[in-house]
Order: structure tokens, then sequence, then C-alpha cells
């Protein structure tokens, strides 16, 4: 007998959903930052098993949206509702309730099985624990109760193993050795954006998108050219930064990464450009992948 199925894990930002599927699937797929909007896109990371394939699913954090990139992210949770086997609700110490009435009234109306994981346990007491163990399971009746600590991997296997109990019988979706939906180049513009979330302030992060232009790959190096788009002048000198050195850290510390990902050497060349208002443009938008559904 062979399960498969997708499991999706959905939340308000900040919950810590890309360390728990980096977590499961034991490689670094989605970009791990603590500003909210981290991750824009949903992606699929595959673990499979002699008997199993669980495709998990990382979506954007849960937010009520103020422009069209937002409703685009927006959209790629509302996907995650249609597809689902497994959902799994994540919230974290401290948290009253999820940001939009209507998701939470489908994670509680939900017909499919719900795994609530109280995350960040890690940070809190026994006394605290306790009371928020009560608030959520009266919250969430229908959900299957798990506290964990996604960056300590606190409970981890348990939940996993639960996941796996719960797949439906299916031959696999993908062939056994793909980890991803997602091609190279979708890591690489990630990888670049982790860097420019962490170094930046305010307004710059959420400005900004990569999209990576060339990727040729050789036996024993690959070359890579990336441009950074930003929506103002203003935004492309700070990108850039005192005598280019802001722009040449992102592009250090991408590259070490990119190099661990992708298990050899990385050239990689770094760009800046103005595009103006892209996070408005609907066109702009679906170049970089946030099709509407």
């Amino acid at each position: 007998m062979h399960k498969a199925g997708f499991v999706n894990i959905i939340g308000n930002p900040n919950v810590g959903k890309s360390t728990l599927m980096n977590a499961f699937i034991g490689e670094k797929l989605s970009i791990i930052t603590s500003k909210a909007q981290t991750t824009r896109h949903r992606i699929l990371g595959i673990v499979n098993g002699e008997n199993f394939q669980a495709i998990l699913s990382d979506t954007p954090g849960i937010i009520k949206p103020a422009y069209e990139l937002q409703e685009s992210m927006m959209d790629f949770v509302k996907s995650a509702f249609e597809d689902a086997d497994v959902l799994v609700y994540m919230v974290e110490i401290g948290e009253k309730e999820l940001k939009d009435e209507a998701f939470f009234k489908k994670i509680t109306s939900s017909k499919i099985p719900v795994l609530l994981l109280l995350n960040k346990i890690d940070t809190s007491n026994q006394e605290l624990l306790e009371e928020q163990a009560v608030l959520w399971q009266q919250k969430v009746p229908n959900a299957e109760f798990y506290p964990i600590s996604a960056l300590k991997g606190f409970n981890i296997q348990n939940v996993f193993n639960r996941i796996v109990e719960l797949l439906p019988e299916s031959p696999p979706f993908y062939p056994k050795d793909q980890l991803t939906d997602k091609p190279e180049r979708f890591f690489v513009n990630e990888a670049i954006r982790e860097k420019i979330l962490l170094h930046y302030k305010k307004e710059i992060p959420y400005a900004v998108e990569v999209d990576t232009e060339e990727f040729f790959e050789e036996e024993k190096i690959i070359r890579m050219r990336s441009v950074i788009m930003v929506e103002r002048e203003t935004q492309k000198g700070i990108i850039i930064g005192h005598k280019g050195a802001a722009l040449k850290r992102v592009g250090v510390e991408a590259r070490k990464d990119l190099e661990k990902f992708f298990g050899k050497q990385v050239h990689l060349e770094l760009y800046v450009k103005v595009n103006k208002n892209w996070r408005s443009n609907q066109r702009q938008l679906k170049r970089f992948g946030y099709n509407k559904n």
C-alpha cells in the first residue's frame, strides 16, 4: 500500500511555517527571516519514503491585502485549502486569533484532518503553555493538538509520523527523487531576497523582486546573472550602497548559501534596476509568477 497527498501549512505571518517545512524536509527550501511576508509564493517540498509521498506546501502568512501583490499572495493561501489532504494550522505562544475570519471558519469547518501546532514553546513556561493549549483546543475543536518547537526540533517527528498516517492511499504525484516543484532559478531569487530582507529596513525589502536572467551550469561551476528590481530610483541607491558595498554583501552571502544548496561553486553577478510600481502592475506580477488563479 502506497500513500500520497498534499499537506498544506497555513497561519499568520512569523509563526514559523517555513522553519517547520525545512525541518520536515531536511533541506532549506523556504527562506526564513523575522520580517512578515518573507514567503510570497506557495512552495512545495516533497518528502519521499518507501511507501509514502508527503507533498508539503508552505504558503504566505495570512494578512489583509493592501495592494495587488498581497492579493496574489492570499490567492496562494486560498489554493492551499482547495487541494489539501491534511491541513496544518500553525499558531505561536501568545497568539489569540487568525488575521482573517473567513480563513478561520474554513479551518474550523474543515472536513479533512486538521493538525493544530502550537509553535515556539521553547520560549514559554508550563503555565502559559497549558493556558494556550486549552484556548486553542476550544477554538479549533476539530483539530488534533500538538505543542512543538520547529526551531529546536521538538515533537516534529511525532507530527510528521501522524501526517503520514493521515495521507490517503495513492500512487506518488511526483518522481521519487524530486524535492520541490520550483525551478532552480526560483531558489536563486529567494536566496538573494532573503539577504535583502535581512540587511535592509523599512519599505525596501517589500519593494524588491529578484529575476535571475541567466543560469548556466557547467561541470564545476554555475554561472548566474540576477537583477534586483526596485520601484524607485532612491531605493536603487540604497540597495547598491556607498561604493557598492551593500550590494556586494548581498552577493557574497547569497553566493555562499547557493553553493551549499547546489553543492558546487557559484559565480553570481548582481544588478539593480528600477521597475516602477511593479507590486500593483498585473502584467509585472504575472511575469514574476504571482498569477491570479
